[in-house]
């Protein structure tokens, strides 16, 4: 299903995405140094968006202006017993394709993002960032978002 908003619409991922997804999560140094866009890709990518594509709960989304591909997140919808029984949005992956950064179009992106879990039922969204990326949290604050919380975790 595709929504429009600004001069992009934003869709539900397709396996053929893929490429151009992961050349936008490579184009920034962190990512630089965890993905590789390569042609052809990794398998691994193939079976990460089949998992995602076969969740009720998931969603890949693609921000497309004209038949580019310009922006991804991938959205979940998490079950809880906290909180009588609730629903969270979680907000992950979030990229904007870097000649489009700070002219509103991620914004734009998230505002849906928002807008999708709250129509969903969820009482809170949520998202992490990485601690090195002190201008994605100045747009996270001005976003409405707060660090309320520590996250810890463990790599494989």
């Amino acid at each position: 299903m595709a929504y429009r908003r600004d001069m992009h619409h934003y869709r539900d991922a397709t396996e053929d995405d893929l490429p151009a997804i992961v050349a936008l999560l490579a184009d920034d140094p962190l990512g630089a140094m965890r993905e590789d866009a390569t042609l052809p890709l990794a398998p691994s990518y193939s079976a990460a968006f089949a998992a995602i594509a076969a969740s009720p709960h998931q969603r890949l989304i693609v921000a497309v202006d004209g038949r580019s591909v310009v922006g991804t997140l991938q959205l979940l919808l998490i079950p809880a017993i906290s909180r009588r029984g609730s629903w969270r949005g979680q907000i992950e992956a979030v990229r904007i394709a870097s000649t489009l950064r700070g002219k509103g179009h991620g914004e734009a992106f998230l505002r849906w993002a928002i807008e999708q879990c709250r129509s969903a039922g969820c009482v809170s969204v949520q998202l992490t960032s990485d601690r090195s990326r002190s201008d994605a949290h100045r747009f996270w604050r001005r976003m409405g978002f707060d660090a309320t919380h520590i996250g810890f975790r463990r790599d494989f």
